[in-house]
């Protein structure tokens, strides 16, 4: 797991060990990124499922639920088959791109 800081955003990205593992390490750790928009980079991991993109729900639906966004970034993944709960891009372009447009919608009451 490699952490990153990018102003008010906190880049993880993961290498080797299971989603699982990750999801459990991020939530162990969840006071070091509470403050920060999160972005999961999950490009490195061959194959994603949609029940390993499921792990995230719980801890994406807390971060959201303070105001902060959470990503998760995979271009291994099939978009039409995630959940309208969790935000899952190809790129960290557009990660970045989601996490200015949610500041903007926040910082709007929308």
């Amino acid at each position: 797991m490699i952490i990153d800081r990018d102003g008010n955003i906190t880049i993880i990205t993961q290498e080797k060990a299971s989603v699982k593992t990750l999801v459990n390490n991020i939530e162990q750790d969840y006071d070091k990124y509470k403050n920060y928009h999160l972005i999961v980079n999950l490009s490195s991991i061959d194959k994603i499922t949609l029940q390993d993109v499921i792990e995230f729900l719980r801890l994406s639906n807390n971060h959201r639920g303070d105001k902060k966004s959470f990503v998760i970034v995979s271009d291994k993944v099939n978009l039409d088959e995630m959940p309208d709960e969790i935000v899952v891009v190809p790129t960290m372009q557009e990660a970045y791109d989601i996490i200015e447009m949610e500041d903007i919608e926040r910082d709007l009451g929308i």
